[in-house]
Formats: structure tokens, C-alpha cells, sequence
């Protein structure tokens, strides 16, 4: 048959929504998604046929690549994956996960109606800060807070309140980059507040500061480097000594410690990270800092601090633009509260546990698994190892944790195959390539999912 003959042969829009399974899916779909899809389909085949690939027109693969197509087409963009690289807080996989409590606080607001800006008690217009503000206090100690929707927000919304039209005194070795080429320097010119480079990359000392106060001074501030350490001859000037010199000059201190650590990791036998309360108890007037990093919440940009400051920052205009929704506030107080109690907060928050859970609780795991894989798929080898996870999000960079792990090789296919064929099975799985095999860190991944890598390695298995 020619090609000519073939693309006459093509069916109608019309007749294929006859089809039985074509009309199911209009039962249950958007039709005008379904018709797209069949045009897609129809002009995948017809594409084909002018190319020579196809050389006969057989209804049933016509509506095989319809379902295929279909099936695509209602999963979400937005998607689970399984992280197997080690790498707790992973930026490109979603950051932190959120724990039980607060994924039911989400589920409960989001389908129902709420008080996000009602006063119940006086019946009236209310604040929604009011609705987190009073547990992260608590938890913190500090006297006021409010949460933007995240960290760079935060930095923003300080400065712009603290320091529009006037100069904000930062060390030099303190100018750090952030994920995506965020740069904080470029975030504070956002703002509004000229900025005022002081010291040297690895070296400030407190008079570099006091010598560039003038009258338009209008903060100091101090940025933890999370992301990264400066190793030898290095100096920097201490939170006390940056208030004492603020206070004899009136000026506020602001610290943006990044991370949010509300645990002294040092316990758990970490290198030390700053934690909030700390820099409250230091005197710090203002502190931010990621609700999805450390903390183990939501995306959140968190603003604690003096009253006075925290309600001149409500009161800006910025604020609207920058707020939160009434999920994130519903997760960061399921969240928050966990931290009443660290034993819980450590037990409960994903995000800690994984970083604070010991290796030998993964060996179990680690050959529970590698049965199930040798059970499942031959061609492979699955060999149980040592390794290192590592805490991600730009915190902790030292940190190794060590872990057990499982590497894995083939003789037909080699390891950056086996990983592209990973990353595509239907629920992808995200593992690391290091000499010549496939790892997968039992750190970062679940029980739960121990089925699904199973059967993709089988469906691997299967197609070689």
C-alpha cells in the first residue's frame, strides 16, 4: 500500500470518539484534552507514514499509542521521585520533606474552608501571622516573628525595612552565592539599602565596621556562609561584639543564618552550626532563616526579632507581595510545633532523622532491599557498601555522613545507561554514578519504595 493510499486510510476525529475506549476516557477526562490527544496521535502516525517508518495503518496501534499518550497526559508535571543519591535536603528533588502532622494540617486546610485572616474569638478581620507567630516564639524565644515565602524574601524585606535609602555594613567574605546564581549582594540591591563592603575575603575585624558607621548608617549585618568555609588565617567579628557596637551607635544587627538550625547538632556529634536561639540569646535584633532546610518545613522565609522591627516589617508594603498561602503556614506549624520537644523533632521531621539517623539503622535496610533486587532482576549484581551521605541545601558542606549503601553493575549495560534508565522508569529514581557503578544510598529512601525499585530493575532486566 502507498503512502498516499495510507494517509487516506487515516480515521476521522469523529470516528475514533466512537471507540469504547476512546469514549471512556471522554467519561472521565476533559474532552477537549482527549481530542488533542487523538490529533497528536493521528499526526504521530501520519508523521511516520511519510517517512517510510510505517508501511501498513493497523487500528489497534493507533489506539495503543492513544492510551500511551493519554496516560502521559494525566500525570502531573509536579511528580514523585525516589531519591537514592544520599543527599538529604537535595535542592532539585524538592528540598525537605514534610512530616506526618504537618501533611495532615495541610490536607485539612486546603479542603475546607479556614481562619487565615478571621479572628474567631472577636469576630473580625484577623492577621494570618497571628497563626504561627506565637508557636515560633516559643520555640525560639524570640519576642516577635512573622514568615515571607522564602529566605531571599526575608532578606529582602528586612533590609528594605531597616535600611531603604541608607547603607547596611556587611563583611566582604560574608557576600555569598546561593543556589540558581542568587547572590546575597544582589538580593540586598533589591532592596533598597546601599552596600557597604567591609574587611577583607577572609579577614574583618570589628573596627572595619565601627570606621564605616556614619549617619546614614542603617543596619549591620552579618550573613552565615553555610554553603561554604574558609580554612586559616581568618577572622570575623562575633554577633556580641557587631551589638554592642550597634548599640553604642543605635544601630540594629541583623544576622541571616540561611539554614535555620533550631538543634545544636554539636550533641549528635556535627560540626557546630549557629542555631536561631543562639543568635537571639547573642542579641541579635533581627534573625532569618529557610523554613525547608534544616528546619524541615515548608518553603518559608522566616523573620524573627524585636517587636518593634518585626512590626514596622508588617506594616510594609512588601510584605503582601512576599506573604505566604494557607498551606505553607498550616505545614510550618505542624512543623513547628514538633520542636516543643527535640526528642520528638529529631524522631518525627524527615529532614533530621535521615541526617541524625545512625548507620547501622540503614544495613538492615540496605539488605532487605538488595534481596528483593536479586530476586527480581538477573543480569545485575547487588553489592551492600559503605559510603558517605552528604546533608545538602548548601548546609553543613564538611559533613559526611557515613551510611550503607548499594552498588550496582551490569555486564550488558553500563552504569550511565542503567541510571538514564532509572531516571525514566515511571516513578523516577534519582541515584549517583561514581567508579564505573550505580549507587543508591539507603539514607535517602523509604520502605515504601522498595517494591517500585524492584520492579524497575526487573523491567530493566526484562528489555536487555
Amino acid at each position: 500500500m502507498d503512502k498516499g493510499e495510507l494517509l487516506r486510510k487515516l480515521p476521522k476525529i469523529d470516528e475514533l470518539l466512537k471507540e469504547d475506549i476512546v469514549d471512556r476516557y471522554v467519561q472521565n477526562s476533559i474532552r477537549a484534552e482527549v481530542i488533542a490527544v487523538l490529533r497528536e496521535t493521528i499526526d504521530k502516525m501520519r508523521s511516520d507514514i511519510l517517512e517510510g517508518i510505517k508501511a501498513s495503518l493497523d487500528k489497534d496501534e493507533l489506539m495503543g499509542m492513544f492510551v500511551r499518550n493519554m496516560e502521559a497526559k494525566k500525570k502531573p508535571k509536579l511528580r514523585k521521585v525516589i531519591n537514592a543519591t544520599g543527599v538529604v535536603i537535595h535542592t532539585n528533588l524538592g528540598r525537605s520533606l514534610l512530616n506526618e502532622e504537618a501533611v495532615k494540617c495541610v490536607e485539612e486546610i486546603s479542603m475546607s474552608y479556614n481562619n487565615l485572616e478571621y479572628d474567631i474569638k472577636g469576630g473580625k478581620r484577623g492577621s494570618r501571622y497571628s497563626h504561627v507567630e506565637e508557636i515560633i516564639t516559643k520555640v525560639t524565644g524570640a519576642e516577635s516573628a512573622m514568615v515571607v515565602n522564602n529566605n531571599a524574601a526575608a532578606v529582602m524585606l528586612v533590609l528594605n525595612t531597616l535600611s531603604k535609602g541608607k547603607e547596611a555594613i556587611v563583611s566582604r567574605g560574608q557576600l555569598v552565592e546561593i543556589g540558581g546564581s542568587f547572590r546575597v549582594p544582589d538580593v540586598m540591591a533589591f532592596s533598597g539599602a546601599s552596600l557597604v563592603e567591609v574587611g577583607t575575603t577572609n579577614r574583618t575585624h570589628l573596627y572595619d565596621y565601627e570606621n564605616n558607621i556614619n549617619e546614614n548608617t542603617g543596619v549591620l549585618l552579618k550573613v552565615h556562609t553555610s554553603n561554604f568555609k574558609i580554612l586559616g588565617f581568618t577572622e570575623e567579628v562575633s554577633v556580641e561584639d557587631l551589638v554592642e557596637l550597634g548599640r553604642e551607635h543605635k544601630i540594629p544587627v541583623y544576622e541571616d543564618i540561611g539554614s535555620g538550625t533550631l538543634i545544636d547538632f554539636q550533641k549528635y556529634g556535627f560540626t557546630y552550626e549557629p542555631t536561631v536561639q543562639e543568635s537571639l540569646r547573642r542579641g541579635a535584633d533581627v534573625v532569618s532563616f529557610s523554613g525547608d532546610k534544616m528546619l524541615g518545613g515548608p518553603q518559608a522565609g522566616i523573620i524573627v526579632g524585636k517587636k518593634k522591627y518585626i512590626d514596622k516589617m508588617k506594616k510594609n508594603q512588601l510584605t503582601r507581595a512576599l506573604r505566604i498561602d494557607k498551606m505553607t503556614l498550616a505545614a510550618l506549624e505542624g512543623t513547628m510545633r514538633l520542636y516543643q520537644d527535640e526528642k520528638v523533632a529529631v524522631e518525627k521531621i524527615p529532614t533530621l532523622h535521615m541526617i541524625l539517623s545512625s548507620k547501622e539503622d540503614h544495613l538492615i535496610r540496605a539488605q532487605l532491599l538488595s534481596e528483593k533486587l536479586r530476586s527480581a532482576a538477573n543480569g545485575f549484581t547487588f553489592e551492600i557498601g559503605d559510603d558517605y551521605s552528604m546533608v545538602g541545601g548548601g548546609s553543613m558542606p564538611e559533613e559526611r555522613i557515613e551510611t550503607y549503601v548499594i552498588k550496582v553493575r551490569s555486564d550488558k549495560l553500563s552504569p550511565d545507561e542503567i541510571e538514564k534508565k532509572l531516571r525514566l522508569n515511571d516513578t523516577a529514581i534519582i541515584v549517583r554514578v561514581n567508579k564505573d557503578e550505580v549507587i543508591m544510598d539507603l539514607r535517602t529512601m523509604f520502605n515504601k519504595d522498595f517494591d517500585i525499585i524492584a520492579d524497575a530493575f526487573r523491567a530493566i532486566a526484562e528489555g536487555i
